[in-house]
């Protein structure tokens, strides 16, 4: 004869699926920006803003995940943004 779940150990399981599938999101979030805030470090205007592109888009499908929502979206983006900006004026 089977065993049967119960409701919570269901809800256990797929709270567990739902955690692992967030935890990976943030993680590409978290790669992306640690690999564009190197770019910065270096100075190396090209390659930072192709980092920022690629974190602009891993921000943007956090957000249609549901891992973050929209306001934390745009708050990270600005302010990356505005990192880029103040680091690269000066080589105007």
């Amino acid at each position: 004869m089977s065993v049967k779940k119960t409701s919570a150990e269901k809800r256990h399981a797929q709270s567990e699926v739902r955690r692992m599938r967030n935890k990976a999101v943030k993680s590409r979030v978290h790669t992306s920006l640690k690999k564009y805030m190197e770019a910065i470090l270096k100075k190396d205007q090209p390659l930072a803003q192709e980092k920022l592109k690629v974190l602009h888009s891993e921000l943007d499908n956090a957000y249609r995940k549901g891992v973050i929502k929209l306001n934390a979206c745009a708050r990270k983006k600005s302010r990356m943004a505005v990192l880029y900006n103040v680091t690269f004026a000066a080589a105007k």
